[in-house]
């Protein structure tokens, strides 16, 4: 019944994130897919994003110099606006970026017809057009949380000033207040977000999507792999961003105690804050084992999953208790099986134990991680086991048809709930 009113009226879904294909940034290819979803099913997209600059901060020439670049991308109605070219890793420099985008994604979508919003956070990107649309249009509006703030940025240790903290909080509860549902990916983060306010019932659970038809289960012996002398090797892999949450250094201190297996090579592929010092590190004890590549355009996604014999997802301690990297669907898709370093007890490590695909570790331990590499090493079985329920695990939990199922019926929800609201109030304080 719910299908057959949605196509009887499709909804015009105004979309504003930093990052959209063909950015680099994690959530890009989540709100590309999604996106593109929504058209598919009859609906009117218009995404309001920042010209691509992730992760480096650098804005590339073909974008450089337009206020705003506005195209049509398989149905769906992209605006780019424009954010100087700065140095991510400066963390003034970076609230400069994100100020710009704020500024101008609330321009662009200033007065943008559409039946509902949906935001992502943190509000240091977006809180300015999230209350120009929750607030002064009153338009329904989803607020999309993939970290709760200012948490992750206090264990992270960027957050350490109080008065920071505390404006970074005001900023996240000020726009989670006003939105009609705040979406979440993982269960961990609603006592985070019930101390910030949100009611239980505002909060709807709709965990993070793949697409599974370009990120499959893949021979290793590719074009990617031969390029980088990986088909001969046992490679444990790391794919996406090298940064602050990751806690790599265990990577390299495990490397060292498995320098005796040279079939074993770590392999780190992608950019981010923490990469120089990590290659760094690698060079100055001579890990010969560890190999680093430079980050890869999505469409090469597929190939780099593929040369992996064993994907491994890293958290520092405390980082998983309300962290759910995207990342570790793509590797469950990929059918390779996972070594997660995280707590036993955290959203992640049930994902994992829940598919059956893979071992969990714990956080920050080189010993714990060499053991778990030897284990899959020598049971070839196991690891086929394991990339087998990975893979079947996604096709039918975690596909962009489940993703865009629910937020529609998200959005016919609180649309309804808003036009009710607006029956039910009496004529004469309507004209107030």
């Amino acid at each position: 019944m719910i299908r057959i009113r949605h196509i009887l009226r499709p909804m015009k879904i105004l979309i504003i994130t930093p990052f959209y294909s063909p950015d680099n940034g994690p959530s890009a290819p989540l709100f590309t897919l999604l996106s593109e979803a929504f058209v598919k099913k009859g609906h009117e997209v218009s995404v309001i994003t920042a010209v691509p600059h992730y992760p480096t901060g650098r804005v590339s020439q073909e974008f450089a110099g337009k206020f705003q670049h506005t195209s049509f991308e398989n149905g769906v109605e992209v605006t780019r606006v424009k954010v100087p070219s700065l140095d991510r890793n400066n963390f003034k420099q970076r609230f400069i970026q994100l100020l710009s985008y704020q500024i101008g994604a609330t321009i662009r979508s200033f007065n943008k017809e559409c039946d509902v919003v949906l935001i992502t956070n943190p509000a240091l990107e977006t809180w300015l057009p999230t209350i120009w649309h929750s607030v002064i249009r009153r338009k329904p509006t989803v607020y999309s949380v993939f970290d709760v703030y200012p948490d992750v940025g206090i264990k992270l240790g960027v957050f350490r000033n109080n008065f920071i903290i505390n404006i970074v909080r005001w900023l996240e509860c000020s726009c989670l207040a006003p939105a009609a549902a705040v979406q979440i990916i993982s269960n961990s983060f609603r006592p985070s977000l019930s101390s910030l306010g949100v009611q239980e019932s505002k909060i709807e659970l709709i965990p993070i999507w793949v697409d599974e038809k370009l990120i499959r289960p893949l021979p290793k012996e590719n074009p990617f792999a031969f390029e980088h002398e990986l088909v001969d090797k046992f490679v444990v892999l790391y794919a996406g961003n090298i940064g602050l949450s990751q806690g790599l250094e265990t990577v390299l201190l495990a490397a060292r105690l498995l320098e005796n297996h040279p079939r074993i090579r770590f392999v780190f592929v992608g950019d981010g804050t923490a990469r120089e010092l990590l290659q760094t590190e690698a060079n100055n004890q001579n890990l010969i084992n560890v190999q680093f590549i430079p980050f890869q355009p999505r469409e090469r996604l597929p190939e780099v999953l593929a040369c992996a014999d064993v994907s491994l997802i890293s958290l520092k301690k405390t980082i998983g208790e309300d962290s759910l990297p995207s990342k570790t669907y793509s590797a469950l898709a990929s059918g390779r099986p996972i070594i997660a370093s995280v707590e036993k007890d955290s959203d992640l490590a049930r994902l994992i134990y829940q598919a059956g695909a893979g071992i969990c570790i714990p956080v920050e331990n080189a010993n714990a991680l060499a053991e778990a590499v030897i284990t899959l090493k020598n049971d070839l079985g196991l690891r086929m086991r394991f990339g087998a329920n990975g893979r079947s695990f996604i096709e039918q939990n975690h596909s962009v048809y489940h993703a865009e199922e629910r937020f529609i019926s998200l959005f016919d929800r609180i649309i309804s709930h808003k036009q009710k609201l607006r029956k039910s109030i009496p004529l004469e304080q309507k004209w107030k």
